[in-house]
């Protein structure tokens, strides 16, 4: 049985402005609530957001021509105009997403799209490409780097293509460990067809109870098992995509050179060169034993020496996360631990699953120590596992009690790290003082590897007025800082729009004319995801 069901199924209604499951919706912990005025002093209460019925959008830009040849690509009945569905497709799930549904004047696509299946993908591409209609593909909607804005680019109407109805298991081979999966296929959707035969993906990002297969392949996601089972692309040995030109369907064999490997062309696309309708990924028996462990260690550098030396040695925990001073604080006041949460100290959680636990451990364990760390029992990881997909109901809570927070990410090699922390940190803290706020910055790392490892940090301000406004400079701040101090632009999070400015700068002139030369090619026109990925000049 897979050991997260029960706890993760599949809510395909997210809450339209805000994450999750309406009814998840919850006021901020008391212990939090008590903690924020000593972090960033006191926060002014925001305006009510505004309520569904309450939202403006301009009329739909698509001629009744338009809508009469969608609905020929996927039925009328697939072809919605509707406010509400409209609004559900206005955006991803950044804090800015969030803050901009809150308002009462807001931009969205012009109707949502749904095709069942490859050919009614591909039959939407060319109503679109003949009718001047950008498309922005749309799988969960959890975007957070603005990827799915509705930006229409040089085309008269844009159309949010949701493809949540390509679903299911395609086919299995049990023998080599393969499956197809239609891309709009949920996370826990994924895992419980799979677990009827035995079988599991083990793919499990923050994001996992709405997510979609073609949206972990679109993003080169990277989930919180990533220590054992590896990020979403090192998963994928096949995929099918439906691009303005034509069809493409590649992975004949595992190990093959024949020539470059253009499955990694559509990883990490977000939907820019095609539609990706078709993943066939690696699966494993679901593993029988689950063992956890949690550590302490005096301070966030001794604690990344420890998870340097597990990855180098290889074969540790299926998951294993650092957490740092700041970050530690917040988790014990979650749980009413005000006064631990007031010491110092970093903390880990490590998770074993599958074979060969009792060595790993000991292996892991002995490295650990050496760097420093202390056992401190199973508690703390096992709480870390039950709340590990809650994280953005927080956030909503926040939002909803004035205080802005927000998430970013990034990865370097482990002889940068400490840099890459410290310069970060310092752009997020200076650009709200700066505004006129004050701040409060954790940071964890995610993600191992054996030359490097990734931060993910969460900010909380103080922001009394116009929270986008302030964000903006700061943010674009925090990029700039990231790129000089040798950091990826993204780790896991994707390019979207909110990195492409960026992206020049991390791959140079040549790999910009390498996309935009791919670009020309399998998409002409431009229908595909306006203004993502790859930059446009910005003022510096």
């Amino acid at each position: 049985m897979n050991p997260d069901n029960g706890r993760v199924d599949a809510d395909p209604s997210m809450r339209w402005n805000g994450w999750g499951d309406p009814a998840k919706a919850k006021d901020l912990p008391l212990p939090v609530r008590a903690l924020l005025p000593m972090l960033l002093g006191r926060v002014r209460r925001p305006e009510p957001a505004a309520t569904l019925a309450e939202v403006q959008l301009a009329p739909s830009r698509l001629s009744d021509e338009d809508h009469a040849a969608l609905s020929a690509a996927v039925g009328p009945a697939h072809v919605d105009d509707t406010a509400e569905a409209r609004i559900r497709h206005a955006g991803g799930r950044s804090t800015a997403d969030l803050l901009r549904r809150r308002e009462t004047r807001q931009d969205a696509p012009d109707a949502v799209v749904s095709p069942a299946d490859h050919d009614e993908v591909r039959a939407c591409l060319d109503v679109a490409v003949a009718r001047g209609i950008a498309v922005i593909p749309f799988g969960g909607g959890t975007s957070v780097v603005g990827a799915l804005d509705p930006q229409r680019g040089a085309h008269h109407a844009v159309v949010s293509l949701d493809l949540r109805r390509l679903s299911g298991v395609v086919r299995l081979d049990e023998i080599s460990g393969e499956a197809v999966l239609a891309a709009g296929t949920t996370g826990p959707e994924a895992e419980a067809l799979l677990s009827a035969h035995g079988f599991e993906l083990g793919h499990y990002p923050q994001s996992f109870r709405y997510a979609t297969i073609g949206g972990f392949a679109a993003a080169r996601s990277s989930g919180q098992n990533s220590a054992g089972n590896g990020r979403f692309d090192s998963m994928v040995t096949g995929i099918r995509v439906a691009t303005p030109t034509g069809d493409i369907e590649l992975g004949r064999s595992p190990g093959s050179a024949a020539g470059p490997d253009l499955i990694r062309v559509f990883l990490g696309s977000e939907g820019i060169f095609g539609v990706i309708t078709e993943v066939r990924v690696r699966v494993h028996p679901i593993p029988r034993e689950r063992v956890f462990e949690s550590w302490s260690f005096p301070d966030f550098a001794s604690g990344a020496e420890g998870l340097r030396r597990v990855a180098q040695q290889g074969n540790g925990p299926t998951v294993i996360r650092l957490s740092d001073e700041a970050e530690t604080a917040v988790s014990l006041a979650q749980v009413g631990k005000i006064g631990k949460a007031l010491s110092k100290g970093a903390s880990v959680v490590t998770v074993y699953e599958g074979d060969g636990i009792a060595e790993r451990r000991a292996r892991t364990s002995a490295q650990l120590a050496a760097a420093g760390g202390i056992s401190a029992g199973e508690g703390a990881a096992e709480d870390w596992l039950k709340g590990r997909f809650d994280g953005p109901y927080l956030r909503d809570s926040l939002l909803d009690a004035g205080v802005f927070c927000e998430t970013l990410e990034t990865a370097t090699t482990w002889s940068n790290l400490q840099r890459l922390r410290s310069a970060v940190e310092a752009a997020l803290k200076d650009g709200f003082a700066d505004a006129g706020a004050k701040s409060y910055v954790m940071c964890h790392v995610s993600h191992i590897y054996p030359t490097g490892a990734s931060l993910y940090f969460t900010v909380l301000a103080g922001i009394r007025s116009d929270p986008l406004g302030v964000w903006e400079p700061v943010k674009s701040r925090v990029n700039d800082a990231i790129i000089a101090s040798g950091g990826t632009i993204s780790h896991h999070h994707a390019v979207g729009r909110d990195h492409a400015p960026w992206l020049r700068e991390e791959i140079g002139e040549t790999g910009i004319r390498i996309l935009a030369a791919i670009k020309r090619e399998l998409d002409p026109v431009g229908v595909l995801n306006p203004g993502a990925v790859i930059p446009i000049e910005r003022s510096r």
